[in-house]
């Protein structure tokens, strides 16, 4: 996944397992996380929390690659994967979601063309074209 998101830009910073930050973290390019972060994290490039990386707060990126765990808000402007390892328990906003077989998701989800942009009811987002979907995946998946 590093290698996918390393072409559009240089890997500016790294937050390695056994570390714990909380705060803000405004970063450019591609940015990994390893350890834990409680805060808020916004840029205008890649966020890629690796397996035994944790999220606990707001972010608000380019494109997210989630491995790790997080909970919150995720808010991606192009694209939001979370991959067969990650755990995520959060409401999300992107205009791309892709949640590979194995993943767990709970929470809310909000795809349009708004991107960045908070999503603040569903009703709102039905009037703003937005998708928005209620959903658990993952062994103990519950209905929709």
């Amino acid at each position: 996944m590093l290698k996918r998101t390393a072409s559009q830009g240089e890997l500016n910073g790294f937050l390695d397992a056994g570390s714990h930050i909380r705060g803000e973290l405004h970063f450019e390019d591609t940015f990994r996380i390893d350890g834990k972060l409680t805060g808020k994290i916004s840029s205008e490039g890649d966020l890629v929390i690796g397996e035994k990386g944790e999220v606990d707060g707001e972010i608000d990126v380019r494109r997210v690659f989630v491995s790790g765990t997080v909970q919150g808000t995720l808010r991606a402007a192009e694209r939001l994967e979370i991959t067969s390892t990650g755990r995520v328990t959060a409401d999300l906003h992107a205009p791309t979601l892709i949640i590979e077989s194995g993943a767990y998701f709970q929470g809310t989800s909000s795809m349009g063309a708004e991107g960045r942009e908070a999503v603040a009811s569903q009703s709102d987002s039905a009037t703003s074209g937005a998708a928005v979907a209620s959903l658990a995946v993952g062994p103990k998946a519950v209905e929709a």
